[in-house]
């Protein structure tokens, strides 16, 4: 290490900058339990981030790992969650499924109903069919939010917030990179939904022409986001597994967990991160590792 690297980081030191690390997961149904293995993943290398912005199943994973749940009991949700039970069935409104009657599952693992009780800031997304915007979610209550973003047109009844009907976040925004990368230092993205060409014959079901056509408003939009992310986690093979799928959940945690593996061993921002969090840890305050970027 050089005399000069020594002065930066006696010079933070001294000041006291803090590094912000934001954490930002995408939409992609059951596919979000990716998102649960990557956040295994970091936390073996000692990552945790100052900010979440998430969508859709990513707002449910977000909420639940800013609340302060393990990775075991983030994974314990979804396996509990039945989603397709009978006893979540629409009456009377425009959707398969009641997207509230999630209320009670959410409630028993998010101990209170709001966003100023999180231990991390979080910011999650629902599109407003009334008006046709985005609305972002940071303060006030927390469970009807995670719902509405989390509602899947077609298949989950919207949800009404005071003066907004809404669905999914994913619709307008399913990467949501730009909520959070103008007050966050680095940018961790991880993002589960695959886009590939597809056959006719694939396409012979309703839910799989609802998932289709939720991947193709999905797919430019949040791939002109991903250089916006320091480091971008997209576990492979996610295309073998259906949205609303619960039969292969160990097996979705898995690919997200490799994925994120993969890269943090090769990553020098994995690195940095690490040392940040150790200098962090020893002085009692948090080290601003961006400016070592430009020497």
């Amino acid at each position: 290490m050089t005399i000069s690297l020594y002065i930066i980081i006696l010079n933070q030191i001294l000041n006291k900058i803090h590094m912000t690390t934001g954490l930002v997961l995408s939409g992609g149904g059951i596919r979000g339990v990716a998102h649960i293995g990557a956040i295994k993943a970091m936390q073996e290398y000692g990552i945790s981030p100052s900010h979440i912005a998430g969508t859709s199943a990513g707002a449910i994973v977000g909420a639940l790992y800013a609340a302060g749940r393990t990775w075991e009991e983030m994974l314990d949700f979804f396996k509990a969650t039945q989603i397709f039970s009978i006893n979540n069935y629409a009456k009377g409104k425009p959707g398969f499924l009641d997207t509230e009657k999630f209320y009670d599952q959410f409630k028993s693992y998010l101990r209170h109903d709001s966003f100023e009780a999180l231990e991390i800031p979080l910011y999650i997304t629902a599109t407003n069919l009334l008006d046709g915007t985005l609305k972002v979610f940071d303060s006030g209550e927390l469970i009807q939010p995670i719902l509405a973003s989390s509602a899947v047109p077609g298949l989950f009844a919207p949800v009404q917030i005071k003066n907004g009907y809404y669905v999914d976040g994913g619709t307008l925004n399913n990467f949501p990179v730009d909520l959070i990368k103008q007050i966050c230092n680095k940018i961790i993205g991880v993002y589960v939904n695959p886009f590939n060409s597809v056959k006719i014959e694939e396409l012979n079901h309703v839910t799989k022409v609802l998932e289709r056509t939720y991947h193709v408003m999905m797919a430019n939009k949040a791939n002109l986001k991903f250089n916006d992310c320091d480091l971008l986690i997209r576990p492979l093979n996610m295309d073998r597994y259906s949205m609303f799928s619960l039969k292969n959940l160990d097996n979705i945690f898995n690919l997200g967990y490799a994925a994120a593996q993969d890269i943090l061993k090769i990553s020098p921002l994995a690195t940095e991160l690490l040392q940040a969090a150790e200098l962090e840890a020893m002085n009692g305050f948090s080290m601003d590792t961006s400016v070592i970027d430009s020497h």
